[in-house]
This record gives structure tokens, C-alpha cells and sequence, in this order.
């Protein structure tokens, strides 16, 4: 089951980034490239029904799994970033997160209005970045197909935000 296969690599990292956080740490997920693919065919699986137009990753760790599902979907791929990292002109969001603020950005042509897009990230914790990039979707005229994470702490109700925007939750393993 790819839930318990993610959770065996997964590191805990304990006071980061500040005391009392125990930080679940994804990158051990990338030395296996067998379970990588087992991740990809996991979100191409259960988002495979969903009207998907564009795939938005979220800086950085978003990154890495979101682009691979969009090419898998044949979409196309929207870095969520923080602020000063994109070029062309953009609209931002600032939000609070479980342990402090920060603001995202988007391309203001990012895509078309109408659009159906698919949020990812690697960790849904209290939902304030899904949120925030929800927002910029809606914004710009686009819609909330779903969202897709590899890991979700459960504790946090993230979840509860989001279905604001979509009740199409994937996480693969849950804390």
C-alpha cells in the first residue's frame, strides 16, 4: 500500500523549523525513484476523473510531483512562488502559516479564466498555502478542481479550509 510504503522513508525532524514542530521530511521520498513513480501512477489514479486544465505546484517541494502529474495528465504546470521569484508581473497573497505569515505569487497570465486547476504540494497542515493559492486561482478567474498532497496531518483539519474551494482532497498518507 503506497501510504505505508511513503510513511516507511518518511523522517521525522523534531524542533524544525522552531521548538515543538515535528517536521515530516519528504526528501528521503526522492533517493527511491521506484516509489516516485508509485506516487505519480497514486495521483494520476484518484485525480484521474477530475476536470484538471493546469497543474499548481507550491514552492518548492509542490514542485517536484506536480510537474511529473501534469505532464502524466498532458496540462500544463503553474509554479505557486514566493514573492520576487517570478519575472513576469504577478498578483500575490499573504497568509498566516501554523508557525508564522508569508505571501505567495502567481503570473497574472498564469492561465485562462475558466480554467480547472489542480493544486499540489507534498504536506497539507493547516491548509494556509492551499488556501492562499486557491485564492489566486479564484482571482484569476480560474476554478478549484481538487488538490493533491503526498503527506496530510490530520490533526490540523487543513482539509476543512480547502473544501471552500473543492471537496476533491487527495493525500496518500496521513499523520
Amino acid at each position: 500500500m503506497i501510504s505505508e510504503k511513503i510513511k516507511r522513508v518518511i523522517r521525522d525532524i523534531h524542533d524544525f523549523p522552531k521548538p515543538g514542530i515535528i517536521f515530516k521530511d519528504v526528501t528521503p521520498i526522492f533517493k527511491d525513484s521506484v516509489l516516485c513513480t508509485e506516487i505519480l501512477d497514486s495521483f494520476a489514479a484518484r485525480v484521474g476523473g477530475w476536470e484538471i486544465d493546469v497543474v499548481a505546484g507550491i514552492e518548492s517541494r509542490g514542485f517536484l510531483f506536480g510537474l511529473m502529474l501534469a505532464n502524466r495528465l498532458g496540462v500544463p504546470f503553474i509554479p505557486v512562488r514566493k514573492p520576487g521569484k517570478l519575472p513576469f508581473k504577478t498578483v500575490s497573497k499573504s497568509y498566516e502559516l501554523e508557525y508564522g505569515a508569508a505571501t505567495i505569487e502567481i503570473h497574472q497570465d498564469a492561465f485562462e479564466p475558466g480554467k480547472k486547476v489542480l493544486i499540489h504540494d507534498d504536506l497539507l497542515a493547516t491548509g494556509g498555502t492551499a488556501t492562499a493559492t486557491a485564492q489566486l486561482v479564484e482571482e484569476l478567474g480560474g476554478a478549484v478542481s481538487g488538490y493533491c498532497f503526498v503527506v496530510g496531518l490530520d490533526f490540523l483539519n487543513g482539509d476543512e479550509r480547502l473544501r471552500t474551494f473543492s471537496p476533491n482532497i487527495v493525500t496518500l498518507t496521513n499523520y
